[in-house]
C-alpha cells in the first residue's frame, strides 16, 4: 500500500518493524493453547486419581460407607464439569485474542479477509450485493506528533468504538493497519443504503472528544467498493475502496467516494469551525448551485431531514434490538446461575434416603443443602434488587446514621471472603464521627457490595482498601483494589443493569451483573454519586462514593 500523502506513521504505536509478525503472533497463541491444554490434562489426571480412589472405596467398604463413596463420585463428577467449562472458556478467550487487534479489540486483518471471502461466497450464491469501506483518519499524524503515541492509541480505540456504533450487528469493523480501518457490509441493497451508513459513520466520528487533555474534532476519508460491480474477489474490492478513499482525501477531509462510475455521487460532510453545528449535507456537484438557487436549497434541507429521520429510525431499531438481546442473555444467565446450586441439592436429597443412621453423612448432606439454599436465596435477593433498580422502587427509610458503624457492618460481612482469599485489607477513616442522613440497611448494602466486588476480582493475596474523608460538606468514600482492573470500554457501562465485563466473567465465573447497578441506584437515592476509575487491565480499580453529610454534622 502506498504511503499516505500527509506522511502519517503506519501505526499509532510505532513502525511496522517494531510490531510482531502474524506468524510470531500465531506461534505465541499456539504456545498458550498448548500450555492451557497441559494444565487441563494435569487437572484431569488428578481427577482420575480421585475417581480411582472412590471406586476402590466403593469395593471395600461396608454398606454404610458405600454412600460416602458414592458422594465422592458425584462431587468428583461435578468438579470435572467445572474444570471442563473453565478450560473451554479459557480456550475461547485465547482464540479470540489471536484473531483480534490488541489495541482496538476489532477483528484483525486475517479475520477480516476470512469474513470477506465468506461474505463474497454467500453473495455469489444468493446473487446479492455487499460493500467494502476503506476508512483513513484525516490529520492523524499531528495527533501522534503533538500529543504522543499514547494519545494516538486512545484515538484509534475511540474511532473503533464510534465506527461499531454506526453499523449493524451483522457488519464487521476491522483495524486494517495504522490509522486505517476496513468495514464489511454484507447483504446491502442500493448504493444509497451504503451512502447512508457512510454519512452515519462520518457524523459519529465528528463528535467532539477529549484526548490527552485536548478537545479534538475527528474526521475521516472513506472509499467504497461494491460487489460485484467493482470487483468479485476480496483483493480487488479492497484495492478499489482504497483508491476511492485517496480520491476522497484529495477532494478534502470528511467525505466519501464510490469506486468507479455510480449514479450516486459521494456526499461530503463539511467540517465546521469549533463550537458550531454541522452544516447541511449536499453533493459536491450541486454545492455551488445551492447558494444561488432557492430551489436547490429547499431540496437540500428536505434531503437533510430525510437522512436525519432515517438515522433516528435506525438508532431506535438498534436500541430495541439490543434491549431484546440483553433480556434474552439475562434470562439465560439467570437460568444458568439457578441451575448450579440445584445439582448438589438434588444429589444430596437422593443420598438422604440412603443415609440411614450415619450421622456424619447426614451432617455433610445438611451442610451441602444449607449452603446451596443460601446461594439461591442470595440470587433471588439480587434479582429483586435488580427489578427495584430498573424501576426506581427502592424504599429508603432515612434517619441520622453514623457511618463508622455502617463501615464496620460492611467489613464484617465481607471479611470471611477476603480472609479466604488471603487478601490484605486496610482502612483509613477519620477519628471523628461521620453523620449521614440515610437508611442504615441500604448504606451497609452499598459498601458491602463494593467490598465484595473488590474481593471477587482481586487475586489471591491482593490488597483492598476502604478510605473516607470529608470534603466540601460531603463524605467521600473510596473502595480500591489491585485486582484485574476495568477496561475503558467496560467503564462506560459498568453501572448498567445486567452488564458485565467479559474479563470479569472469566475471572470469577458467574454473577448477574446487578451489584453495581444497585450501588448506583442506592447512592443516587441518598442524594449522592458514584464513579469508577481504573488504569486498565490488571492495574486495579477504584470506586468513589460521595454522600451529603447531615446538616448538624457539617455545621459542627
Amino acid at each position: 500500500m502506498a504511503e499516505h500523502s500527509d506522511g502519517r506513521a503506519p501505526g499509532a504505536g510505532g513502525s511496522p518493524d517494531e510490531r510482531p509478525t502474524d506468524e510470531a503472533a500465531a506461534a505465541r497463541t499456539l504456545a498458550l493453547l498448548n500450555a492451557q491444554a497441559d494444565a487441563v490434562r494435569a487437572e484431569l489426571a488428578r481427577l482420575r486419581v480421585d475417581l480411582d480412589q472412590a471406586e476402590h472405596d466403593f469395593g471395600g467398604l461396608a454398606a454404610a460407607q458405600l454412600l460416602e463413596a458414592n458422594e465422592k463420585l458425584v462431587l468428583a463428577a461435578v468438579r470435572a464439569d467445572t474444570i471442563a467449562e473453565t478450560a473451554v472458556s479459557k480456550l475461547n478467550e485465547l482464540t479470540r485474542s489471536s484473531q483480534h487487534d490488541a489495541l482496538t479489540d476489532t477483528p484483525n486483518r486475517a479475520l477480516m479477509l476470512d469474513r470477506l471471502e465468506n461474505a463474497i461466497a454467500m453473495a455469489r450464491r444468493h446473487q446479492t450485493r455487499l460493500a467494502v469501506l476503506f476508512i483513513d483518519l484525516d490529520r492523524f499524524k499531528p495527533i501522534n506528533d503533538t500529543l504522543g503515541h499514547a494519545a494516538g492509541d486512545e484515538v484509534l480505540q475511540l474511532v473503533a468504538q464510534r465506527l461499531q456504533s454506526a453499523v449493524r450487528d451483522s457488519d464487521t469493523v476491522s483495524r486494517y493497519g495504522g490509522d486505517e480501518f476496513v468495514v464489511l457490509l454484507p447483504e446491502v441493497g442500493q448504493a444509497s443504503d451504503v451512502a447512508l451508513i457512510a454519512v452515519k459513520m462520518l457524523a459519529a466520528l465528528s463528535k467532539a472528544c477529549q484526548v490527552g487533555g485536548q478537545e479534538l474534532h475527528l474526521s475521516a476519508s472513506i472509499g467504497i467498493a461494491l460487489y460485484p460491480a467493482q470487483g468479485e474477489d476480496a483483493a480487488t474490492l479492497i484495492r478499489g475502496a482504497d483508491a476511492a478513499m485517496y480520491r476522497s482525501k484529495r477532494l478534502g477531509p470528511g467525505g466519501f467516494e464510490f469506486h468507479g462510475d455510480l449514479p450516486t455521487s459521494g456526499e461530503r460532510l463539511l467540517q465546521p469551525p469549533t463550537g458550531q453545528a454541522l452544516p447541511l449535507l449536499g453533493t459536491r456537484s450541486a454545492s455551488a448551485r445551492v447558494d444561488q438557487e432557492p430551489h436547490f436549497r429547499n431540496l437540500r434541507e428536505a434531503n437533510e431531514q430525510l437522512i436525519l429521520a432515517a438515522l433516528t429510525a435506525q438508532e431506535l431499531k438498534a436500541h430495541a434490538e439490543e434491549a431484546h438481546r440483553r433480556q434474552v442473555r439475562f434470562l439465560a444467565m439467570v437460568a444458568h446461575e439457578l441451575r448450579n446450586p440445584l445439582t448438589p441439592i438434588r444429589t444430596a436429597a437422593a443420598l438422604l434416603s440412603r443415609a440411614g443412621s450415619d450421622e456424619a453423612l447426614l451432617t455433610r448432606l445438611q451442610v451441602i443443602i444449607h449452603r446451596q439454599v443460601m446461594h439461591m436465596t442470595r440470587l433471588v435477593d439480587d434479582l429483586l434488587d435488580g427489578s427495584r433498580a430498573s424501576t426506581g422502587g427502592f424504599r429508603i427509610e432515612r434517619g441520622a446514621v453514623e457511618m463508622g458503624a455502617i463501615f464496620a457492618l460492611a467489613i464484617d460481612a465481607c471479611r470471611p471472603a477476603m480472609e479466604g482469599r488471603l487478601q490484605l485489607f486496610r482502612t483509613e477513616l477519620p477519628t471523628t464521627p461521620l453523620h449521614v442522613n440515610g437508611d442504615p440497611v441500604r448504606l451497609a448494602q452499598i459498601f458491602s457490595n463494593l467490598l465484595d466486588n473488590a474481593s471477587k476480582y482481586t487475586h489471591k493475596g491482593g490488597k483492598i482498601a476502604l478510605a473516607a474523608h470529608v470534603q466540601d460538606q460531603s463524605l467521600v468514600v473510596t473502595v480500591s483494589d489491585n485486582g484485574i482492573g476495568v477496561t475503558p470500554e467496560a467503564l462506560l457501562v459498568i453501572f448498567d443493569l445486567f452488564v458485565q465485563d467479559p474479563r470479569a466473567v472469566v475471572h470469577h465465573g458467574g454473577g448477574l451483573g446487578i451489584g453495581l447497578a444497585v450501588v448506583r441506584e442506592l447512592v443516587e437515592a441518598h442524594g449522592g454519586s458514584v464513579t469508577a476509575r481504573s488504569a486498565g487491565k490488571d492495574l486495579g480499580s477504584e470506586f468513589v462514593v460521595t454522600l451529603p453529610m447531615a446538616c448538624e454534622a457539617t455545621s459542627a
